[in-house]
């Protein structure tokens, strides 16, 4: 379900990226828009096979839902818009710096209690991802514009991104996960739909297919992702997030004609090492404490 889930979303970045290029310029604002609203009958749909609509939709917070909802949507329309101005793998290598930065922000915004190993490792996955941007932090090109933008922009897509999840991790504590992925759905496509006056394209038949579908597909990719941590806990199931970067090398390959350099593998490489060892490191802890439990209770 984690490999569907990632499948999914990187062939709907993909689709997002195809429907910037330059001879279709569609504008961010309206790729989020039909991203969260063609997703919203398909969650619909499995909440109904599930028959859970009724609690499903559900929700004690709405405000919570709100500011997750402008948070995440900030952070999709930034990802969003880096996808048209770099290359699809290094879009996705930096994208890996939402869930390091996630462990900042629990410090320091939910009060969780970060080890050292766990700081050291955050730093080994920022270091990474300042070797996938140290090409553009050469300022001296001024050809390399779309690229500098391209990197800023993704590193705030990333920053909103961990921030969204802080904000997912407060919900979750009296929300259902269905009502959280269904009200972001509608919370972002209504913002998305707010940026018309700023400039939206009039697709053509084939772009309208495309934008209509990233939408089909985030709903499905949801859906996957979801029933992924029903069905596992999360500490194992995490590192299958880095499935992505090989589809990303694939698809910017045979579809964008992009070849990912040196520093970009490298970077993703260190990147992805450090994840896969705070997550290990994660695991092991929980197994450790799964043990004391059962060492304290009573037996018989």
């Amino acid at each position: 379900m984690k490999c569907a889930s990632v499948a999914v979303f990187t062939v709907m970045a993909a689709l997002v990226k195809a429907t910037a290029d330059k001879s279709l310029g569609v504008p961010p604002g309206q790729q989020v828009f039909f991203r969260s609203f063609f997703a919203i009958p398909v969650i619909l749909a499995w909440l109904a096979l599930r028959q859970e609509i009724g609690v499903g939709l559900r929700t004690f917070r709405p405000l919570g839902h709100v500011y997750r909802g402008i948070i995440g949507t900030a952070a999709m329309g930034l990802n969003f818009w880096a996808l048209s101005l770099l290359s699809f793998p290094e879009a996705t290598a930096i994208g890996y710096a939402a869930p390091l930065l996630v462990v900042v922000f629990a410090a320091m915004f939910l009060g969780e209690d970060v080890r050292l190993f766990r700081l050291g490792m955050v730093g080994m996955g920022l270091a990474g991802v300042l070797i996938v941007l140290s090409p553009q932090l050469n300022m001296s090109g001024a050809g390399d514009y779309r690229n500098q933008l391209g990197a800023v922009v993704a590193l705030g897509g990333a920053f909103c991104a961990a921030l969204a999840q802080i904000f997912v991790r407060r919900l979750v504590q009296e929300e259902r996960t269905s009502a959280i992925v269904f009200w972001f759905s509608v919370t972002s496509a209504v913002l998305g739909l707010s940026t018309l006056p700023f400039g939206w394209v009039a697709p053509d038949a084939r772009t309208l297919a495309l934008l209509i579908t990233t939408g089909i597909l985030g709903g499905f990719g949801q859906i996957f992702l979801t029933s992924a941590y029903r069905f596992a806990d999360a500490s194992l199931i995490a590192p299958f997030e880095y499935v992505s970067m090989i589809l990303a090398i694939a698809i910017g390959w045979f579809f964008f004609a992009e070849a990912p350099t040196a520093v970009v593998l490298t970077g993703a490489a260190v990147v992805i090492l450090a994840g896969i060892l705070i997550i290990w490191r994660e695991r092991r802890l929980g197994l450790e404490r799964n043990r004391q439990r059962k060492a304290m209770t009573p037996q018989g």
